[in-house]
């Protein structure tokens, strides 16, 4: 089936993954790197730092830190989850967005390199992203960060991981992130909403590939955590932080992504919605597309007035 997406986004805009299983997504997945730039610490702009860190269970789990040359000690610091469908590493363009975030708003990027499904399901990637936080709490003097702004984000299967790490942190009584930026996230694997019955064949991502990719991160559904693997499947919603969530309009994500905002706006939250228009999951790989130039601009300027008002 034919979407009206904005031509802007072609060829990615008639492109779907070749997934069949989550086998084969985890071998696939396992076949991406950091670019070299990253893992050598060659960037003309930033200076990247690799790091290991105990993530779950005691494992040793890798973590990128992006510096702008420029950066003063006691700078905001934005924890970053990629997205992937739990099974992929980061992309290239996610290094991208990090490194442009961490430029832009003038603060901090943790890139965390969580584990992933199927060999690693849930709870294990979003443990790690916990620990990750944790990390960056408990080191924030260290690492020349500020403790009262350090936020969440991600995109995706990241998005997800990104809001499970604040409900963990509320129930837990551990330190809460300032906000979360949550981009076209997964929320929710009972897959309930007409944007998952309706776009199922969708480039990019798509309901079919939802369904396969929730075999593989939570087979076991009687799990007593399933809210920090669906985040939509909480008890409650208050006491988390202030969200921006954006979302993509032909996209099976697209009503569960709303579905979170209203929750936590109806639960105290301060919530900013962009729908962006024309879309479809995972659009801002096409960097140089006037949308994504401004809903990237749009994170950006959420993150510089949500960091730099308390500073």
């Amino acid at each position: 089936m034919k979407y009206p997406i904005n031509r802007e986004f072609f060829p990615f805009s008639r492109i779907a993954p070749p997934i069949r299983n989550p086998k084969v997504a985890g071998w696939m997945g396992s076949k991406m790197k950091p670019p070299r730039r990253v893992l050598k610490n060659r960037d003309k702009d930033v200076s990247v730092t690799k790091r290991y860190i105990k993530g779950y269970g005691g494992a040793d789990i890798q973590i990128f830190i992006f510096e702008p040359f420029s950066i003063k000690n006691n700078s905001p610091c934005l924890v970053y989850y990629h997205g992937g469908g739990f099974f992929f590493e980061g992309a290239g363009y996610h290094y991208s967005l990090a490194k442009k975030y961490a430029i832009e708003v003038g603060c901090r990027v943790v890139f965390v390199c969580y584990r992933l499904a199927p060999k690693y399901p849930h709870p294990v990637p979003a443990e790690d992203c916990y620990s990750a936080l944790e990390y960056i709490f408990g080191n924030a003097d260290a690492l020349k960060v500020d403790k009262s702004a350090i936020a969440v984000g991600g995109d995706s299967a990241g998005g997800a991981l990104a809001a499970a790490v604040c409900q963990m942190a509320r129930d837990r009584g551990s330190e809460i992130p300032l906000f979360q930026l949550l981009i076209y996230p997964v929320t929710d694997r009972r897959m309930d909403y007409d944007s998952c019955r309706k776009y199922t064949d969708t480039p990019m991502w798509n309901a079919k590939l939802s369904g396969m990719m929730w075999q593989g991160y939570v087979p076991n559904p009687d799990t007593d955590d399933i809210a920090y693997a669906s985040p939509m499947e909480a008890d409650r919603f208050d006491g988390l932080p202030d969200a921006y969530i954006e979302t993509a309009e032909f996209d099976c994500l697209h009503d569960e992504a709303i579905a979170y905002a209203s929750a936590l706006s109806k639960s105290g939250s301060a919530v900013t919605l962009n729908e962006t228009k024309g879309t479809m999951h995972g659009f801002d790989i096409v960097k140089a597309a006037p949308t994504t130039i401004n809903a990237v601009n749009a994170r950006i300027n959420y993150m510089k007035n949500r960091f730099w008002k308390i500073q």
